[in-house]
């Protein structure tokens, strides 16, 4: 490799906790003149109230970008799995994901 590509590298690491994930089925993204903010929340069946799990801080730029890598990723994702369905008819945010066990 030449020393040009090397200086362009980045090297990223990926601690052990951070690779596990953190599962959310729910994003808001708010945004001021400088920022853009998005919280990650996991929802849980019947429970009214949730927590942000994650909060990401990004410039402007810096989400354009993002939404253009995620929309290449969906595309090639429905290109190789076919369409995801969004939903988008249900009405809202699902407080309660279907039936609840009762004792």
């Amino acid at each position: 490799m030449s020393d040009a590509k090397e200086k362009n590298q980045l090297n990223i690491e990926l601690s052990e906790e951070i690779a596990e994930g953190t599962y959310s089925n729910l994003a808001i993204i708010t945004h001021s003149s400088a920022e853009i903010v998005i919280d990650f929340i996991r929802v849980m069946p019947g429970v009214p109230k949730a927590k942000v799990k994650s909060r990401i801080l990004m410039t402007p730029q810096h989400a354009k970008r993002l939404l253009r890598a995620l929309s290449d990723n969906i595309n090639k994702y429905e290109s190789q799995y076919g369409d995801i369905s969004d939903n988008e008819g249900f009405g809202g945010i699902p407080m309660n994901f279907g039936p609840t066990a009762k004792a």
